[in-house]
């Protein structure tokens, strides 16, 4: 697949709200394993802004098992090389196209603090971003949820399935995902529309039940029949149900032989209203990475695997957005049975 001129027109006007102009360099970072549509439009868009532009390609690793990896949270492919990092390093931007993204790499904190700003593209169908433009209206909403969490002491989640999970907030770390860097040393992913948090260790304790419809995006699929997971000190403990997915889930796990593949990663909730939750079956699993399914508006999201604040660095990652929960902080709702709530929700001029 070659690109087309309506991604690169949404590709470049993407850079251009992160700040990319003639007077900045720019590294278009990607793997071998990478899309080449998405490596190809961003370069592309980079180098049509005036940005001096070169590309960085790294040699995806090797699966040494001991099971197939489709989500391990964050790319595994730069691997410490000190030559690729130190391109990072002197670029002003980078647009990182590996397949899985820095956000929760160990390299990334020597990227950030050398100042530069990095766009995560999620490895997504292009067509994916001609839906999901930026949306400064969103972006607001995003900022002030993000502000919300950050000042909460205590998270908790409830819905009719049956999950009641509680997250204490203190030494969590939190972020707001609008798609758009925010100035030097700052991280984005496209699309965006997220807020959570990265709770700090022993902190997330209780219940999920995975209702149908809810999404296991590591399998790319929806669930079909209930699953629920005991969580006690960040850690799973437990997962039963009446249908296969539940056992799958836990021999997933298992497979990897470590407590950490069953840590609780980083938890929050959708905001934005132009993702679907409904989209996955439309698309091929190879075309998609989930990341429309993870930003869809009043969802609520429980992740297992990378947390670097409880610095737990597992490739067993599963991205578990939910629909129908109501999600409090310190006993105020912001989403309530899926929908958002307060200074949250969209004003209804909006809805029209």
């Amino acid at each position: 697949m070659t690109t087309e001129w309506r991604w690169l027109e949404r590709f470049r006007l993407q850079l251009e709200l992160c700040g990319l102009g003639p007077t900045e360099t720019c590294v278009v970072l990607s793997e071998s394993a990478s899309r080449a549509s998405i490596v190809e439009t961003a370069l592309l868009a980079a180098q049509s802004l005036g940005a001096a532009t070169l590309q960085v390609v790294m040699p995806t690793p090797a699966n040494t098992g001991p099971v197939a990896l489709r989500s391990t949270g964050t790319s595994l492919a730069l691997r410490g090389n000190p030559a690729a990092l130190a391109a990072l390093k002197e670029a002003d931007f980078v647009v990182d196209c590996t397949a899985e993204g820095l956000l929760h790499s160990r390299e990334l904190g020597a990227i950030l603090g050398a100042g530069t700003r990095v766009l995560m593209i999620s490895n997504e169908h292009p067509e994916n971003f001609e839906r999901l433009p930026h949306d400064p209206e969103m972006a607001a909403r995003v900022s002030r949820g993000h502000e919300m969490i950050s000042a909460a002491d205590t998270m908790r989640v409830t819905s009719e399935a049956g999950t009641d999970l509680t997250v204490r907030l203190a030494g969590s770390f939190t972020a707001g995902s609008t798609g758009v860097t925010s100035g030097p040393g700052s991280i984005a992913h496209w699309p965006g529309g997220l807020v959570l948090a990265f709770p700090a260790p022993g902190t997330v304790s209780g219940t999920v039940v995975l209702a149908p419809g809810d999404i296991n995006l590591t399998f790319k699929k929806y669930v079909s029949s209930p699953i629920r997971m005991t969580v006690v000190d960040d850690f799973v403990t437990d997962i039963s149900g009446d249908g296969y997915e539940a056992d799958q889930l836990a021999d997933y796990m298992a497979a990897f032989g470590g407590k950490d593949a069953y840590a609780s990663s980083h938890i929050g909730w959708g905001m934005n209203p132009a993702a679907r939750w409904d989209y996955l079956d439309l698309y091929d699993r190879s075309q998609i990475n989930g990341t429309e399914a993870r930003a869809f508006e009043g969802n609520f999201m429980y992740s297992t695997g990378a947390n670097e604040t409880a610095q737990r660095f597992s490739p067993c990652h599963f991205d578990l957005p939910m629909r129908r929960c109501t999600v409090e902080l310190d006993g105020v709702a912001v989403v309530r049975e899926g929908r958002l709530e307060g200074e949250l929700a969209r004003r209804p001029a909006e809805d029209a």
